[in-house]
């Protein structure tokens, strides 16, 4: 018998193994990679949203009570389609409170954006602000 090389048994287990192991190595790569554009998104998203509610926070000229809503310029949101919308509400109104008491308003903020490779996706915030009860208009 002659121990001078392989066998061909030998060299196709050996090449299996090895094919196993890189389709297992590049799924492995590959996953990460999609994980980490998620994760870009989220990041993305997570930073317009605390912008966008930043810029409502100090926006005096907001309805007491109703939405408002808009997009993202597309070199905003990285090229992705995305907007928002915001219901402003007012929050534990006292019983006999009357124009000019201010009370917290509440400010919802959803934010949504529209990956190429999937569904809409959205992020949720919400926050609060003092505000006072609008004395009605008079005709």
């Amino acid at each position: 018998m002659n121990k001078r090389g392989f066998t061909l048994l030998e060299v196709l287990v050996a090449t299996v193994i090895m094919g196993v192991a890189v389709a297992g190595l590049i799924a492995g790569l590959s996953q990460s990679v999609r994980n980490a554009s998620r994760l870009t998104e989220h990041d993305r998203a997570a930073m317009l949203a605390r912008t966008k509610m930043n810029d409502l926070l100090v926006d005096v000229n907001l309805p007491f009570d109703g939405t408002v809503e808009g997009q993202f310029d597309r070199d905003q949101s990285g090229g992705v389609p995305s907007g928002w919308r915001a219901s402003l509400r007012p929050y534990d109104v006292p019983p006999h409170a009357t124009p000019g008491t201010v009370i917290l308003q509440r400010i919802g903020l959803e934010l949504w954006w529209q990956p190429e490779s999937g569904s809409r996706r959205t992020i949720q915030l919400e926050s609060y602000r003092p505000m006072a009860i609008p004395i009605p208009e008079r005709p």
